[in-house]
C-alpha cells in the first residue's frame, strides 16, 4: 500500500511537472514532432480537398504524440515517471505501456513521406502532382509543412476487357455490365482493385475454382490527352492452366465424426464410406441417416463449381446446430483431361447429450427482488437426422421484503418441451429451400403454473406447430399455422375477490382463456445485435385467434351469443405489433439508438377485449423507465383503486404506442452509459364506462406518459447488467394542462425523490 501511494504522489508531482514542459527530455539537436500540416491546392472543390487532405495526413509516419482533450497526458507520463530498474516492474509498466515515449522529429523522413503522398495522389488520378515536404522547428518542438499541387484529375474514357478467344476471356466479358469502371468515372486504384476483386468473384460462380484476382492486370493509358485515361482488363500471361480452366464437381466425400486426432489413413477410411446418391458417407457408427444430407449438401456430382453453393452449404451444415466444427476443402481429381473436384466435408458432432443450468436475478422499484432457475436438457440428433429435442423446467419467484406490498409474492414454474426438425414438414408436400440456412419445424408442449400468494393461482397449457426460416442474415421469418393457449385459474382467494369489486380491471387477470390460431413474425436485423453499427431493425407481428371458430359458429358476444369451449369461451381476435428501431454511430464508442413501438389489437366476434395474456402494458425497465412496470395508462385513466394498502394493480389496454431514444456510449473498460427519454401509452379499443379516459381517441397525443433518466451498463460482451434510474416529465392522469411536470422536479426534495425516482435494474439492452 505504501508503495503504490508513493507511486502515486511520483506520478502526480511528475504530471504537473510535465504540464510544464513536455519537451524535456528531447536530445539536442532535435525536436518534439507536433504533426504535420498539408495545404492541398488545385481545381478541385473544397469537399473533395478536404477529403483528400485527410487521406494525405492518415499516410504520414510517424503520428505525432496521442492527445486527450488536447493534452498530450500519456506523454507527460513518460516524462514524469524516472526510469525503472525493470520494465516488468510496476513502474516499469506505467512509464512504458501507460505513457508513451516522445516523438521525434528526427524521426519524420522528408523523402520517404514526400514519395508516399506523391504515390497516394497518383493512385487517386493525379498524374502531375507536386509535393514540397518541409520541417519548421521552434524551440523544442518541430512540425512537417507540406503544400501540395494536385494538378487535374483523370477520368476513365473507355474500358476494354481481354479480346483473346480463350472460355476464360470470353466469361469474363459477359461481367462487363457489371463493371466498377464507368467512362467519366475518375481514375482510382481502389476502384481497380475492387473491379479485379469483383471479377474473381463472378468468374467463382462459373466454375473457376483456382482463379484469383492477381490473374487480372489493368493497364492504363495516359496518353490521349484532355486528361483522360483508357483502361485495359486482362488476364496476366503467366496465368497458371489450372486457374484458366472450369471445374465440376466430381466425387463427394462427407466425414460424419472427424477428429483432427484421427491416425487412420483417409484410403482406408474410404473404403468403409457407403454410397447413397452422389455422396460417400463415412459413419461408422451409423450416427446420421444419409438422406439428411441431401438438404444440407447443395452440390451434386458434375455441377459446375461456383463459390455461393460452396458457402450455402457450410453454412447449412453449421446452422443446423448438430456439428461444432465444419470444414470443407477441394482437391484437383488428378484427371489432366477433365477439370474434376474432389470434395471433402469433414464434421465434428456436439456432444449428442447436455444438460445446461442458468440462474439470474432480477430487482424492481417496488422493492421486488426476484430469481429464476432454468435447467435445460438437449438431445441432438434424436431420431438420426438432425432433429433437436429440448426439454426445459424453470421455477421462479420474485419476493417483496419491504413496502407497502409485503407479502404478495409471486411463484412461477413450468415444464416445456420442444421438438425441432430441420426441414418443413408438411403434409403430403415435400418442401426445402436452397439457402444457407436449414428451414425448421417446430413442435411445442408446454404447462406453467403461477402463485399470487395471497391472491391467486393460474395454470396453463401451451401448444403449437410451426416454422422457422431466414431467407439470409438479416431476415428471419417465423410462421405457427397452430397455436394454442388454455389458461384458467386453480384457486382465487378472497381477498381477491373482495379487491375485483372495488376494481373490475383485476377480474380479467383471472378469466379462463382459450387462444387458438396461429401466428407469423418477420424480422429484419442488418445489425445482428451489434450495438455498434449504424442500421434498421424491424419486428413484426401478425397473430390471430379464433377466426374459423368463429366462422364455423357464428359467434357473436355483442348479440348475446357467446360460445364457449372447455368451458371457456374462446378468443377471437385481430392483434398487430411492429417494433422498429434506428441504430446510428455517432463516434467511434457511442452510438444513438431510437425505437418505435406500435401495437394494434382488434377484439371482435366472441371478444370485447383481448385476453389478458394478449394485451398491451406500458411501464417498466424495458418500456417507459420513469414509470413502474405496467402501471401507465390506458389513456388518461386512473384508477381509483390503484394502492389500497395490498398489491398494485396492473393497467392493461387493446392498442399501445411507444417512442423511445437512448445514447449509449463507452465510459472506460466494461463500463458504458447511457442518457435516455421514453415516452407512450396503451388504450383501450372499446367504451369502457368503468374506465373514464381509456379509450383510444384522437387526442392521444396528449395522453402520452414521458421520461427522462440516466444508466451505467457493465458490458463483458456476452453478458450485459444494466442500471437505469429515471422521473418522469410528463404524467398523462394529471389534468390536461397540468400533465408536464418540469416545475416540480425538486432532486434535492426527498419527498419528491421517494415520489418519482424509479430504478431498474435489469440484464440486457432495453431495445
Amino acid at each position: 500500500m505504501g508503495k503504490l501511494l508513493l507511486i502515486s504522489v511520483i506520478v502526480l508531482s511528475g504530471l504537473f511537472a510535465a504540464s510544464c514542459s513536455s519537451t524535456k527530455n528531447i536530445p539536442d539537436g532535435d525536436a518534439l514532432y507536433t504533426g504535420a500540416k498539408i495545404k492541398v491546392e488545385g481545381p478541385e472543390k473544397k469537399k473533395r480537398k478536404k477529403a483528400l487532405k485527410s487521406e494525405l495526413e492518415s499516410k504520414l509516419t510517424p503520428k505525432p504524440n496521442k492527445r486527450v482533450l488536447g493534452m498530450p497526458i500519456k506523454l507527460w507520463i513518460y516524462n514524469a515517471v524516472p526510469k525503472p530498474k525493470k520494465e516488468t516492474s510496476l513502474l516499469g509498466k506505467l512509464k512504458y505501456k501507460t505513457g508513451e515515449a516522445p516523438v521525434l522529429l528526427s524521426q519524420f523522413r522528408q523523402d520517404y513521406n514526400q514519395e508516399v503522398l506523391f504515390s497516394t495522389l497518383e493512385n487517386e488520378g493525379y498524374f502531375q502532382p507536386q509535393v514540397t515536404v518541409d520541417t519548421v522547428v521552434k524551440g523544442k518542438k518541430g512540425s512537417a509543412k507540406i503544400e501540395v499541387r494536385t494538378g487535374p484529375r483523370y477520368t476513365i474514357n473507355s474500358v476494354f476487357f481481354d479480346s483473346s478467344s480463350s472460355a476464360l476471356a470470353q466469361d469474363i466479358r459477359a461481367t462487363e455490365k457489371k463493371t466498377f469502371l464507368k467512362k467519366g468515372e475518375p481514375y482510382s486504384l481502389a476502384l481497380i482493385k475492387g473491379e479485379r476483386e469483383r471479377i474473381d468473384a463472378q468468374i467463382k460462380e462459373k466454375g473457376y475454382y483456382y482463379f484469383n484476382p492477381d490473374f487480372i492486370i489493368v493497364n492504363a493509358d495516359s496518353t490521349i490527352g484532355e486528361n483522360k485515361v483508357n483502361l485495359y482488363v486482362l488476364i496476366k500471361p503467366e496465368t497458371p492452366r489450372v486457374a484458366r480452366r472450369a471445374y465440376r464437381i466430381n466425387e463427394i466425400y462427407i466425414f460424419t465424426n472427424y477428429s483432427i486426432q484421427q491416425t487412420d489413413s483417409q484410403d482406408s477410411i474410404l473404403k468403409n464410406a457407403k454410397v447413397y446418391h452422389d455422396m460417400h458417407i463415412i459413419d461408422r457408427r451409423s450416427q446420421f441417416k444419409p438422406k439428411m444430407f441431401d438438404k444440407m449438401v447443395l452440390f451434386g456430382k458434375g455441377d459446375l463449381y461456383n463459390r455461393e453453393t460452396h458457402n450455402l452449404t457450410i453454412n447449412r451444415l453449421i446452422t443446423m446446430g448438430v456439428f461444432k466444427f465444419v470444414k470443407n476443402r477441394f482437391e484437383d481429381s488428378g484427371n489432366r483431361d477433365s477439370a474434376l473436384l474432389n470434395t471433402y466435408y469433414y464434421l465434428t458432432p456436439f456432444p449428442k447429450k447436455s444438460l445446461r443450468i442458468e440462474l439470474n436475478g432480477n430487482t424492481k422499484s417496488n422493492n421486488l427482488v426476484g430469481s429464476q432457475i432454468n435447467v435445460s436438457w438437449r438431445n441432438r440428433n434424436t431420431f438420426r437426422g438432425g432433429e433437436l429435442f429440448t426439454v426445459r423446467a424453470f421455477g421462479g419467484m420474485e419476493i417483496q421484503f419491504s413496502g407497502q406490498f409485503k407479502g404478495y409474492n409471486t411463484y412461477r414454474g413450468g415444464l416445456e418441451g420442444t421438438l425441432s426438425l430441420p426441414k418443413f414438414v408438411v403434409p403430403f408436400v415435400n418442401l426445402n429451400t436452397d439457402g444457407g440456412f436449414v428451414p425448421k419445424t417446430n413442435i411445442l408442449l408446454a404447462y406453467d403454473i403461477l402463485n399470487k400468494h395471497k391472491l391467486y393461482t393460474m395454470n396453463s397449457f401451451r401448444a403449437s406447430y410451426g416454422y422457422v426460416w431466414k431467407e439470409s442474415f438479416a431476415k428471419e421469418h417465423q410462421l405457427n399455422i397452430a397455436s394454442i393457449n388454455f389458461v384458467q385459474p386453480i384457486t382465487i382467494t378472497q381477498e381477491f375477490y373482495d379487491s375485483a369489486a372495488k376494481n373490475p380491471t383485476l377480474s380479467k387477470a383471472v378469466e379462463k382463456q382459450f387462444i387458438l390460431g396461429g401466428n407469423y413474425t418477420y424480422t429484419y436485423d442488418p445489425v445482428l445485435g451489434v450495438q455498434q453499427k449504424n442500421g434498421i431493425y424491424f419486428n413484426g407481428n401478425i397473430d390471430l385467434s379464433g377466426n374459423i371458430a368463429g366462422l364455423i359458429t357464428g359467434a357473436d358476444v355483442n348479440a348475446g351469443k357467446e360460445v364457449k369451449f372447455l368451458n371457456a369461451a374462446f378468443s377471437q381476435y385481430v392483434r398487430l405489433t411492429g417494433d422498429v428501431r434506428y441504430y446510428l454511430q455517432v463516434s467511434k464508442n457511442a452510438v444513438w439508438v431510437n425505437r418505435v413501438f406500435a401495437g394494434f389489437g382488434l377484439p371482435y366476434g366472441n371478444s370485447t377485449v383481448l385476453p389478458f395474456v394478449k394485451q398491451f402494458f406500458a411501464g417498466g425497465n424495458n418500456s417507459i423507465r420513469a414509470f413502474r412496470s405496467r402501471s401507465v395508462g390506458p389513456g388518461s385513466y386512473i384508477p381509483s383503486y390503484q394502492d389500497d394498502g395490498n398489491f398494485y394493480a396492473e393497467q392493461p389496454g387493446d392498442m399501445r404506442l411507444e417512442f423511445n431514444s437512448e445514447l449509449r456510449g463507452k465510459l472506460f473498460s466494461i463500463v458504458h452509459g447511457a442518457i435516455f427519454m421514453d415516452a407512450g401509452n396503451v388504450w383501450l379499443y372499446n367504451k369502457d364506462p368503468l374506465k373514464p379516459g381509456a379509450e383510444f381517441s384522437s387526442s392521444f397525443l396528449t395522453e402520452l406518459a414521458v421520461g427522462t433518466g440516466v444508466g451505467l451498463r457493465l458490458d463483458v460482451s456476452f453478458f450485459v447488467l444494466r442500471f437505469d434510474v429515471a422521473f418522469p416529465l410528463r404524467i398523462p392522469y394529471y389534468p390536461k394542462d397540468e400533465r408536464w411536470v418540469f416545475n416540480r422536479i425538486d432532486f434535492g426534495n426527498k419527498v419528491w425523490r421517494k415520489d418519482n425516482l424509479v430504478y431498474n435494474l435489469a440484464i440486457g439492452y432495453p431495445f
